[in-house]
């Protein structure tokens, strides 16, 4: 049978464990310099991957090009649709969408915050 400081010390890592797990940045993407209606520049607070934007009414995703520095640009042919879904593989596994995460009349140097802890 365990004794009464085994389980005390069990739950107490557990507690640990999950404390520093539920602990994450919280993600928000800043308008980089260039944007325009139709080019978009992303610099996410934290480290992502695999971004991609839908723009409102669309069906699909838009890949965009990785930079230098952690930018992340979509060069569109027309004004980009806005508010923007952003889609992307988060660096610890798995992807995440954050509907409207970009609004109408996006600018640059403009920080747009979400609730996402990574």
């Amino acid at each position: 049978m365990a004794s009464s400081s085994s389980i005390l010390l069990a739950a107490v890592a557990l507690a640990a464990l999950f404390a520093v797990g539920s602990c994450g940045a919280a993600l928000s993407f800043k308008a980089g310099s260039g944007c325009t209606p139709s080019r978009l520049v992303l610099i996410p607070s934290v480290a992502i991957s695999e971004v991609e934007v839908k723009e409102k009414g669309a069906d699909d995703f838009t890949e965009l090009k990785e930079g230098p520095t952690g930018t992340w640009t979509l060069d569109g042919k027309a004004p980009l649709k806005t508010p923007l879904s952003v889609r992307f593989a988060a660096k610890s596994g798995g992807y995440r969408v954050i509907d409207d995460a970009i609004p109408a009349g996006f600018k640059s140097g403009a920080v747009y915050k979400t609730s996402m802890q990574l």
